[in-house]
C-alpha cells in the first residue's frame, strides 16, 4: 500500500522514566561496529509490506545492521487493526518527512541511517542507501555499546573525537521482540500468517550526549515485559520531534 499519507497530528511519545545519568570517561569496549539503522515502517494491514518485512528478517541476521520494524497505525481503519501499531511510530515517521520537507509518508518505508527513505521492499535499494549514508558526516561515527549487569543495562556512549561532525545528540533505547508471527483474519492480508522482525514494543529517552563520553544505568524492569526479548540503543542527532542522523548504536539480546 504505497501510496502519500495526508498530513495529522500524533503526539503520544514516552519520555525517560527510571533512568539514572552517570557521566563517564571510560571508552566503551571494541564491538562490531553496525553500518546502519533501518527502520521499517510496516502494517499488517498493507498488502505490499509482506516482501518489505521478510527483508527486514534477513537483515535482522547482518550484526552490520540494527533492522528494526515500527509498525504504524494509520491504515487500521481499512478492516484490521493492527495488533503490534503504536501511534508513536506513526508519528516518529511523519516526523522524518517533516524533516525532509516532503509528504512521503507511506508503507513499507524504510528510514536508512535517520536520513534517506526508500521503498522498504527495495533490497538493492537499502544497500545503496546505506552506503550513501555512511559517507555523511558523523554518520555512525560514534561507538556505542550496551551491557546486560546486576539487573540493568548499562549503555556507553563514546567522546566524539576530534574529526567527527557529531557532537550532540539524544540517547533512545527501544525494547524488541525478535519474531512475532501473526495470523491476520481480515484487511488485505486475510487469511495470512506473518512474522515480524525485531518489533519495537516499546521506546525510552535516556538522556542527552553533548559529544562527550558518557553512561546511563536502565533498569532492567523498565526495558523487559513480556514478549520482549532484546534491546537497541542509538544516538540520534535532533530531537524526538525533529530527528537527524544516526550517530550510532548497538543491538543486544536480554535473553
Amino acid at each position: 500500500m504505497t501510496v502519500m499519507m495526508a498530513w495529522n497530528s500524533i503526539s503520544r511519545w514516552s519520555g525517560a522514566l527510571g533512568v539514572c545519568a552517570i557521566v563517564a570517561v571510560v571508552r566503551p569496549a571494541a564491538a562490531t561496529e553496525p553500518r546502519a539503522v533501518v527502520e521499517l515502517f510496516t502494517s499488517q494491514g498493507c498488502s505490499s509490506c509482506p516482501p518489505a518485512d521478510k527483508i527486514i528478517g534477513e537483515l535482522a541476521k547482518d550484526p552490520s545492521v540494527i533492522a528494526l520494524s515500527m509498525p504504524i497505525d494509520y491504515w487500521d481503519y481499512l478492516g484490521w487493526k493492527d495488533t503490534l501499531a503504536d501511534a508513536r511510530f506513526s508519528a516518529r515517521q511523519k516526523a522524518y518527512s517533516r524533516m525532509r520537507g516532503d509528504r512521503d509518508v507511506y508503507t513499507p518505508q524504510a528510514i536508512i541511517n535517520g536520513e534517506v527513505h526508500v521503498v522498504g521492499s527495495d533490497r538493492a535499494g537499502i544497500e545503496r542507501a546505506i552506503g550513501a549514508t555512511r559517507k555523511n558526516d558523523g554518520v555512525m561515527s560514534v561507538p556505542v555499546s550496551m551491557k546486560l549487569s546486576g539487573g540493568h543495562i548499562m549503555v556507553s556512549v563514546a567522546d566524539a573525537g576530534k574529526t567527527s561532525a557529531a557532537t550532540h545528540g539524544e540517547v533512545w533505547i527501544y525494547s524488541i521482540s525478535k519474531a512475532v508471527p501473526i495470523s491476520i483474519a481480515r484487511g488485505e492480508n486475510h487469511g495470512r500468517e506473518l512474522t515480524y522482525y525485531n518489533v519495537v514494543r516499546n521506546v525510552l529517552k535516556v538522556g542527552d550526549w553533548n559529544g562527550t563520553a558518557g553512561s546511563w544505568t536502565v533498569p532492567l524492569e523498565n526495558i523487559s515485559h513480556e514478549g520482549v526479548d532484546a534491546a537497541a540503543v542509538f544516538v540520534q542527532d535532533g530531537s524526538r520531534d525533529r530527528p537527524g542522523a544516526m550517530l550510532g548504536a548497538a543491538y543486544t539480546s536480554l535473553h
